[in-house]
C-alpha cells in the first residue's frame, strides 16, 4: 500500500469514473485501474462496485476512502511544518469563498497576497455556503470564507471581521429619506432579495423577520446575485439590503441611494472555515493576516459604532 494508491481510490470516489479519476491524476486508465486493483488484493475487500454508472463505492470501500483521506492529509502536513519551520510561504492553498463576498472582498487583497507570496499557488471556487462545507469535509478544498456563525462540530471557525448591512433604496421611496434606518421602517413588500441557497437571504430574513410576514406583491423575483438587487431596485423601484464590501465602488448617484442603520447597527460575520484536522495551517495563517490588513480601513467606522450579528 502506498499514498499513491490512496489518492487514486480518492479521485475515483471524486469523479464516479476511472477515466475521468485519471485524467485527474496525470495517468493512464490502465495503470490506475491496476493499482487500484492490487490495493483491493492487498486489502481483500472490493473497494469500487464497477457494474453500476457512475462507479459508486462498496460500503466497505467507503471506510476505506474516509481513511485515505486522513491520511492524505496527515501526510501533506509534513511538508507544511517544514515550510513552517524554514519559514518559508509555498505551496498549494484551495479556497472556497461564496458569491455575495467573492466579487467585493478578492480585488481588495488577491494581486498583493499573490506578489508578496509568488511560491503560493492559489486555487479559488467561488460556491454557496453548502457546497463549501460538503467540499472541506471531501477534501476538495482546504479552507472556505464565509458567514458565519455554522453551530457545527467538526467545523472550525476563525472569525476575519464583521461586515456591516446598509439598505440600498429607489429614488422614488420617499418614505426611506431620513439618515438613519431601523429594520421596522423597511416595507417587507418592497424588499427585494436574493434566491434560495444565499446565506445572505437568510440574514435578510431575519433581519427583517420576514418569514413571519406574507407577502402581498404583483412581481416576485429572487435575484441570483447583488448586482442584480440592485439593479431591480433601480429598474422596478422598492429597496434591498447590500452589505457594506458591495458598496465600496459604487458611483456618486448609487452612494446617494444608500441609508445606514441605526445603532445597533446589524453585521455578519465572515470566517475562515475549516474541517477537523487541516494540514496548511502555515499558508491559511498568511492569508488571513492579508484579509483582515485588507479591510482594516474599509471598516474602520464599525470601531465606534454598536454592532449586532445577525
Amino acid at each position: 500500500m502506498n499514498l499513491q494508491q490512496l489518492e487514486y481510490i480518492v479521485a475515483i470516489d471524486q469523479h464516479r469514473h476511472f477515466a475521468k479519476a485519471a485524467e485527474s491524476c496525470f495517468v493512464t486508465q490502465a495503470t490506475l485501474s491496476m493499482m487500484v486493483k492490487k490495493l483491493e488484493e492487498e486489502l481483500g475487500l472490493l473497494l469500487f462496485d464497477r457494474s453500476k454508472q457512475p462507479v459508486c463505492p462498496t460500503d466497505a470501500g467507503k471506510e476505506i476512502i474516509q481513511q485515505a483521506r486522513i491520511v492524505l492529509r496527515e501526510s501533506s502536513a509534513i511538508k507544511e511544518i517544514s515550510n513552517g519551520i524554514k519559514k518559508e510561504v509555498k505551496g498549494e492553498l484551495r479556497m472556497g469563498i461564496i458569491p455575495t463576498l467573492a466579487p467585493y472582498l478578492l480585488p481588495l487583497f488577491l494581486n498583493n497576497f499573490l506578489k508578496k507570496y509568488p511560491e503560493v499557488h492559489l486555487n479559488l471556487f467561488e460556491i454557496s455556503t453548502a457546497e463549501i462545507l460538503s467540499h472541506l469535509e471531501k477534501d476538495l478544498i482546504d479552507i472556505g470564507i464565509l458567514a458565519t456563525p455554522l453551530h457545527l462540530e467538526a467545523y472550525t471557525e476563525e472569525p476575519l471581521f464583521y461586515e456591516p448591512f446598509e439598505v440600498f433604496v429607489s429614488k422614488k421611496e420617499n418614505k426611506l429619506n431620513k439618515q438613519f434606518l431601523l429594520p421596522k421602517d423597511l416595507d417587507i413588500n418592497r424588499l427585494w432579495l436574493l434566491e434560495e441557497g444565499h446565506c445572505l437571504r437568510t440574514q435578510m430574513l431575519n433581519l427583517c423577520e420576514l418569514q413571519k410576514q406574507d407577502l402581498d406583491r404583483q412581481l416576485n423575483y429572487e435575484a441570483g446575485s447583488i448586482e442584480s438587487l440592485l439593479r431591480i431596485v433601480e429598474v422596478n423601484e422598492g429597496i434591498t439590503i447590500v452589505p457594506k464590501l458591495a458598496t465600496l465602488d459604487f458611483n456618486a448617484g448609487r452612494k446617494k441611494q444608500l441609508r445606514q442603520f441605526s445603532n445597533p447597527v446589524p453585521v455578519r460575520e465572515i470566517s475562515m472555515v475549516s474541517y477537523r484536522q487541516y494540514a496548511r495551517r502555515n499558508l491559511s495563517e498568511v492569508l488571513k493576516k492579508e484579509i483582515i490588513q485588507s479591510v482594516e480601513g474599509k471598516l474602520e467606522t464599525l470601531r465606534k459604532t454598536k454592532v449586532i450579528a445577525i
